[in-house]
């Protein structure tokens, strides 16, 4: 059978792994967590996005807290899982992407999701938990520092494909970030304008 990228994945393999990571990437935490609540959709708030710096914007710190921890850990079950289960930390790589894919374009959703910063930590505690620990540190020094969720998710993200081919020489992981810090700006356009322009809303602003 065809290998995938010469992992030693078949393509029903990474197909399966791609599958996996997708559906649980793809579960909107700060939906459905803000509905259980009484709270308003998150799609009409704020920024309108699902994500848990949204959340806050709705007071509740609790629920925001939940949704960062959800989105997070859905990324970090995709990769154990499929590794586990469908042929070792390769398909856990395949499945990362899977799940980083699903937050940002949910078919609950139309397709319209988060921006990938909880679910791109998650991933990367899945693979090299000290990297996770250093782009956290990063991400909580410039958020005190600024109060711009948004940069400070930029910053760091920019960080860690270069911090684990670098520090860890782990070149697969590496890889797998940098595209997930390439989609991780795509989806912070709109942020990187306002932030240019003076515009960007900081942590903890309502509205």
């Amino acid at each position: 059978m065809p290998e995938i990228l010469n992992w030693g994945l078949s393509w029903a393999v990474a197909a399966s792994a791609l599958a996996l990571g997708y559906l649980l990437g793809s579960i909107p935490f700060g939906i459905i967590l803000t509905r259980l609540s009484g709270g308003p959709d998150l799609r009409s708030i704020g920024s309108g996005n699902i994500g848990a710096t949204n959340v806050l914007r709705t007071g509740n710190k609790k629920l925001a807290a939940l949704t960062l921890l959800g989105d997070m850990l859905k990324g970090t079950a995709a990769v154990l899982l499929a590794a586990a289960l469908l042929g070792g930390r390769e398909a856990g790589l395949v499945a990362g992407l899977g799940a980083f894919l699903g937050h940002l374009f949910p078919v609950w959703l139309r397709f319209k999701g988060g921006k990938g910063v909880a679910t791109f930590l998650g991933i990367l505690i899945a693979l090299k938990g000290s990297i996770a620990l250093v782009f956290a540190a990063l991400w909580l020094s410039i958020a005190y520092l600024t109060r711009y969720s948004s940069l400070s998710a930029l910053i760091a993200s920019l960080l860690t494909p270069l911090l684990l081919l670098f520090w860890v020489r782990d070149a697969k992981a590496a890889a797998l970030m940098a595209v997930l810090a390439a989609l991780l700006w795509f989806m912070h356009r709109a942020n990187i304008a306002r932030l240019l322009d003076g515009s960007e809303g900081k942590i903890g602003q309502k509205g």
